[in-house]
This record gives structure tokens, C-alpha cells and sequence, in this order.
């Protein structure tokens, strides 16, 4: 299962019988899948100019799993109802959504938020599970290799570009005061402005706290989201350009 994304590094995870149920079940959730990851690049200029909320990769991956294979928008609504009476409703969003015959398929992509949105999603996919309307829930995320360089990608591309001033940063976004203040004192204690810049930008928009594999990792393996099957998915290094 999904060994073209593995030979590109991709991280897979399934848990909870996902893989039995996706082999047999809803292979086509799988090929269409990896159609849209295998051909994934993230330009290093996109990288920057995101300012790591939700760039232009993630907008393409929304867009292809929306627009060529429908996995849509779905908001599920749970009521509960005793003697005709409604006494509960509870609500869950998720951004796509598609039924494969009798299985259903909920899909988040957290490419950078604050590492606490693991824990809705998860949880929102243990609930919808335990009340019959999803078959399996699935979150695509920064893989570990990719976190692991994006400090090296950052530096790189500040020294090709020629980034010494925040004049040269203007070509890609302007740093609020506050970012100044942090960038100075990082190149202050670095020696030099790319340095410096890198370093504070990689901490402040793609740190430890946002969402990445190695958090991910641990809440699935203290069984958060348990037992919804899952698969997990995480985005390579190689995927910048």
C-alpha cells in the first residue's frame, strides 16, 4: 500500500486494522491518494512567502482532492434524541470527505497549525467512528525528514538569494515589529543577517510546538484517536524545489 510514496520517502502510518480495510475495502482511496501526493513539490519561495500558514501546496492538495476526485467539505451532525426529544447535538467539520461504496473517508491536512489541532482531529475521528459514519480518518502532515531540513532549506535559500537586510526580505513578505525585534537579536547571536533571519523565521513559523510528524507520532502512541483506523502521512524533504 502506497509504495510509489514510500520510495519517495513519504512516511505512511496505519493503525487499527486502516490498512486491512483500505487494501480491501477502498482501494480506490488509496489510488487516488497517491495520484495527488506522488507529484507534490513545494517551491522554497512558497515556503518563505507563506509565512508558514496554509500556502499554496496545501491549497493545490485541497483543491485536487476537492475538484478531480471529490473529497469534499462535510459537516456531520450527531443528535441525540430520547422520547422524541433532542436533549444533544454535537457537530463536526471536516474538510474532506468522501464515501467509498459503503466506507466513509475523513481527511484533514494540518501542514502548519499549532500542534493542539492533532487532538480535535483525532478525537473527532474516534467519535464519528464509534457513532458508525466514517470507516477511517486520515491527517497529512510535515513528515519528519521535512522538519528535520527545514533549517538547512531556509539558510540555503537566504545565502543564494542574497537575504543580508530587511530590504531583501520585502521580495517575500514584510516581518511585523515584532519579527524585527526577534530577527535582530537572532543575528545579533548568530553573527550574520541569513543566519539570523533563518533561524528566527524557521523557529517562529515552523517550531516544535506546530504540527509535524514527531507530534503526531506520540499522540497516536498513547492512543489518542483510538481505535478509529487511521492513516497518517507524512510530506518528505524532497518535496521542496
Amino acid at each position: 500500500m502506497f509504495e510509489k510514496l514510500k520510495e519517495r520517502g513519504f512516511e505512511i502510518l496505519a493503525l487499527h486494522h486502516a490498512e486491512a480495510i483500505l487494501t480491501h475495502d477502498m482501494g480506490a482511496a488509496v489510488a487516488e491518494l497517491e495520484q495527488i501526493l506522488e507529484s507534490v513539490e513545494l517551491p522554497v519561495r512558497e515556503l518563505v512567502e507563506s509565512g508558514g500558514g496554509e500556502g499554496k501546496l496545501t491549497q493545490r492538495i485541497r483543491r485536487d482532492l476537492s475538484q478531480r476526485f471529490g473529497w469534499v467539505k462535510h459537516n456531520f451532525e450527531i443528535k441525540k434524541i430520547v422520547d422524541g426529544e433532542e436533549k444533544e447535538s454535537i457537530s463536526h467539520e471536516i474538510d474532506h470527505v468522501k464515501k467509498f461504496g459503503d466506507h466513509t473517508f475523513a481527511l484533514e491536512i494540518e501542514w502548519n497549525n499549532k500542534d493542539p489541532f492533532y487532538d480535535r482531529d483525532l478525537e473527532n475521528f474516534k467519535r464519528l467512528h464509534a457513532d458508525g459514519v466514517i470507516s477511517v480518518g486520515g491527517i497529512i502532515t510535515r513528515g519528519r525528514s521535512l522538519q528535520d531540513a527545514i533549517p538547512r532549506i531556509i539558510l540555503d535559500f537566504a545565502k543564494r538569494q542574497g537575504i543580508g537586510s530587511f530590504d531583501d526580505l520585502s521580495a517575500y513578505y514584510e516581518p511585523t515589529s515584532k519579527q524585527k525585534a526577534g530577527i535582530l537579536r537572532a543575528v545579533k547571536a548568530k553573527g550574520a543577517f541569513p543566519e539570523g533571519w533563518s533561524h528566527a523565521f524557521v523557529k517562529s513559523k515552523f517550531g516544535e510546538a506546530s504540527t509535524h510528524w514527531r507530534k503526531l507520532e506520540t499522540r497516536v502512541a498513547r492512543g489518542v484517536g483510538n481505535p478509529c483506523p487511521l492513516l497518517l502521512i507524512g510530506l518528505p524533504a524532497n518535496i521542496i524545489v
